[in-house]
């Protein structure tokens, strides 16, 4: 890994350009040799591709013109961070794919009419995780009385990431999804929510999860994270 530092002509850069992977961490811009993911087409991968096939078929077979006018007319009005923190706009099809794709894997319905709210939820700054490797088991606190909370058909999505030596001070992934908090007529209780762990985890270990939540007008949170350190 090499660092970098920038003259005039780039003044930042992310991503992989011929060999070379461009990214940032908190102690500065980086290169690194770019690796090539391997492909095992695990069942997971299966289901995900297996739902990105129907999501694409429905925006262009199943949803009516109005409909993708609507999720148009969101993705114009809502900007989100690129991977260099610049604020950009996604388009209807995207928002489309991102938001119905987290609720189907949380166990949600696909919702086919765009947002009529043209904000991003809110993240949960009460976010926190712990786990222990007696139970294999994430705890997930939370803000027990956010909007969320209350209504059928909101989610609380979780990812975890790969442990960590306990030296490590930042991650970015992998993350695989390790289960959802359901919104409620009676709301979930915080920090009594427990989800199974989707890597095994030793004492000492340092963790990662990140959190979005999705909401029923079919709007989905951008990412938030929370970190811990595994239990006996």
């Amino acid at each position: 890994m090499a660092l970098v530092k920038y003259g005039g002509g780039i003044v930042q850069m992310s991503g992989s350009i011929a060999g070379n992977t461009h990214a940032r961490n908190r102690f500065g811009n980086y290169v690194r040799a770019r690796t090539k993911p391997i492909n095992p087409n695990t069942a997971l991968q299966q289901q995900i591709r297996g739902i990105f096939a129907v999501l694409t078929t429905a925006w262009a077979q199943i949803l009516t013109p109005v409909q993708r006018t609507a999720w148009n007319l969101y993705a114009s009005s809502v900007s989100m961070k690129n991977a260099l923190g610049e604020a950009v706009n996604l388009t209807g099809y995207n928002h489309y794919l991102r938001s119905n794709s987290a609720r189907i894997q949380a166990g949600g319905t696909r919702i086919d009419y765009g947002p009529p709210t043209f904000e991003l939820p809110q993240q949960d700054d009460l976010l926190a995780v712990t786990i222990s490797e007696t139970t294999q088991k994430l705890s997930i606190t939370f803000d027990a009385a956010a909007p969320w909370t209350g209504a059928i058909g909101n989610y609380l999505i979780i990812s975890q990431g790969q442990p960590q030596n306990a030296q490590r001070n930042f991650f970015a992934g992998p993350y695989k999804f390790a289960g959802a908090i359901a919104g409620a007529v009676i709301p979930p209780t915080s920090p009594d929510a427990t989800i199974d762990a989707t890597f095994v985890c030793t004492e000492g270990q340092h963790v990662w999860v990140k959190a979005r939540i999705a909401l029923l007008d079919g709007r989905l949170s951008e990412e938030f994270r929370a970190d811990c350190f595994c239990d006996a």
